[in-house]
């Protein structure tokens, strides 16, 4: 018998991608899976691509049913978890995919959310300086946003080495419809979607003080996309160079020092350009730099899997650490295609 996990929430996109990618670890069993409005709903009748757990049915979510795992997983809406984090023993490991946790400046919760803060736990997006110890020393790990991780990466290594201003940094992402959940919303409806792309929550969204936590940026404009397609983020990361020298071979060699050991960043060869379609299914992000020869700023391009990396991956990624185990347990950097 394996390490026991359960997943909270297993009835929407996270967590079923959760369970996914739990089907085929070599070391983690799945305890239970609940729900809230599922609850006692088979998991066949609720993510069907799922064979191996067409057997389960899906409890409440509650503390008793999640209380005999080793690891738990919490994929709640945001402003959910904490509640629940709190009744479950000091004993049990939780990484948990919403917000709560995330932000340690408890104003910017309130400004972007709303509410009282749940408090810090420890950042869980391994490839950022310090992190990866630090999520193995945790029994309590917030996992990144799905936006946070695609801009993060993409900036994080600039800022550090004094390669671009941490003022003045501008992001255009765009989003597959699968980040905004699998609530019933009629702005989602594929008639609705198709063939259009649209601009929302414009210079409000609440990833924008994590983006500015985790990656040093002082002031960020951030406009988010929404894209006719399931999964994928492709964000366009724009800064102002913090000196005059800065080249497109010198700003890949910062990401290329920055990543050459990380199993799931991979900066893609001169004049190759990410796109979401090669990311699809993968623990995988995927990166471009340049300097624009008119303005002179710095251009990263990231694109991932806003399921994945952004959300279930990342999360068995950090619960790896936490358990001592291979961090590339379960999890692959090639995506599926066609």
């Amino acid at each position: 018998m394996g390490i026991q996990v359960a997943v909270a929430g297993a009835s929407g996109y996270a967590g079923g991608e959760l369970l996914r990618l739990l089907a085929g670890h070599p070391e983690l069993d799945l305890a239970v899976a609940t729900a809230h409005q599922q609850a006692g709903a088979p998991l066949a009748s609720v993510h069907p691509h799922l064979a191996g757990y067409a057997d389960r049915v899906l409890a409440p979510t509650e503390p008793e049913a999640l209380t005999g795992a080793d690891l738990v997983f919490l994929a709640l809406p945001h402003g959910e978890s904490a509640a629940l984090a709190a009744r479950l023993p000091a004993t049990t490991k939780v990484v948990d995919l919403g917000a709560d946790h995330r932000l340690a400046d408890a104003a910017a919760w309130d400004r972007y959310y709303g509410g009282p803060h749940a408090g810090t736990w420890t950042y869980g997006l391994p490839e950022l300086p310090g992190q990866r110890s630090a999520i193995a020393a945790s029994a309590r790990v917030a996992a990144t946003g799905c936006y946070a991780v695609a801009v993060a990466l993409a900036l994080a290594p600039l800022l550090a080495a004094g390669v671009a201003e941490a003022e003045d940094v501008v992001v255009v992402a765009a989003s597959g419809t699968s980040g905004a959940g699998r609530g019933l919303k009629p702005h989602l409806l594929g008639s609705e979607v198709m063939g259009d792309l649209s601009p929302y929550k414009v210079g409000t969204h609440q990833h924008v003080p994590e983006i500015k936590q985790a990656t040093g940026a002082r002031s960020l404009s951030f406009t988010p996309v929404l894209a006719p397609m399931p999964r994928g983020i492709l964000a366009t990361v724009t800064a102002r160079p913090a000196g005059p020298a800065a080249t497109p071979a010198s700003v890949r060699q910062v990401l290329a020092d920055a990543y050459q050991d990380e199993p799931f960043v991979r900066l893609l060869p001169e004049g190759a350009w990410p796109h979401t379609g090669a990311t699809l299914g993968a623990n995988s992000c995927l990166l471009q730099a340049t300097v624009d020869t008119d303005s002179g700023r710095i251009i990263v391009v990231s694109a991932l899997d806003n399921l994945v990396k952004g959300a279930a991956g990342q999360a068995v990624q950090c619960a790896n650490l936490m358990l001592g185990l291979a961090e590339t347990a379960g999890l692959t950097a090639d995506g599926v295609a066609p």
